[in-house]
């Protein structure tokens, strides 16, 4: 019996047209799995189940999660974070995989919604005060300015790009950003791997930020994002915040951005926990 199971075009492609349709039509698909984003059990016979393929260096591993915990997609991971999570799993090490693999990210992958400048993005987590309840947050903040493709003179159109994207200026850090429709941020395996945006023309959702080596995040800040599925996801220029060291310099930091109109943000559905 077909099971239901979404398997996304980039996941076909690395995986091949004739294993993506026997996964399709039942084989090779378990019935019972862990969800691989809450880790709570998953029947791909009663519920939509999306396939997810972490790819190494060398190695590719197909899991399974509830599609409404993460869509089915390609996560880019370290062979050595890939291989320790499959020994933890199994006892065995993983056999590396024939399937054709593209070429990681590179480091904080730096293209931005309309495609500005090439400067590498700096992501911060941490956990922001909100309205008295401590929400978990994301600061993105480039490591140079950042100007439209074309652009010829000196500026920086970082904050401007965000706004025509949904983003919104910060005037009170007392009040939660607007929803930015089509945006989320993916995590899997417990780590932070990417910031989504809404695809072109309709299409699927594609990464603007994509952490080269997915990021680990405090217990805290799981938890929290867990508990509202939001994460709130600022942004400022060049300089503006900096990487705190701590969430209370960085709230300090913040505040300061806020006095300056040079903080943007937007509230984000989390994909996965």
């Amino acid at each position: 019996m077909p099971r239901m199971l979404d398997v996304s075009n980039d996941v076909r492609a690395e995986i091949g047209d004739e294993e993506a349709d026997r996964l399709l039509a039942g084989d090779n698909a378990p019935g019972n799995y862990d969800c691989t984003s809450c880790r709570g059990p998953g029947n791909s016979d009663r519920e939509r189940t999306s396939t997810v393929l972490f790819i190494g260096e060398e190695t590719a591993v197909l899991a399974f999660a509830h599609a409404a915990c993460i869509p089915s997609q390609v996560v880019p991971v370290s062979e050595e974070q890939l291989q320790g999570a499959v020994r933890s799993i199994t006892g065995e090490d993983p056999v590396p995989s024939a399937a054709p693999q593209g070429p990681l990210a590179p480091p904080l992958d730096p293209p931005a919604p309309s495609g500005p400048g090439h400067a590498t993005l700096g992501v911060t987590c941490g956990l922001v005060l909100v309205a008295d309840d401590l929400r978990p947050a994301l600061v993105v903040e480039p490591g140079g300015p950042i100007t439209r493709p074309g652009a010829t003179g000196p500026g920086d159109d970082f904050l401007p790009l965000l706004i025509e994207q949904g983003f919104l200026p910060v005037t009170d850090m007392a009040t939660l950003p607007a929803v930015n429709t089509g945006w989320s941020v993916l995590v899997a395996m417990g780590r932070l791997h990417a910031i989504l945006q809404p695809g072109v023309l309709g299409g699927p959702q594609t990464a603007w930020w994509q952490a080269h080596q997915p990021l680990a995040v405090t217990e805290g800040w799981r938890t929290a994002a867990s508990k509202t599925r939001t994460v709130l996801v600022y942004a400022a220029p060049a300089g503006s915040v900096g990487h705190q060291p701590r969430e209370d310099l960085m709230r300090q930091a913040l505040e300061k951005a806020v006095a300056e109109g040079t903080l943007v943000a937007a509230s984000m559905p989390l994909a996965g926990t």
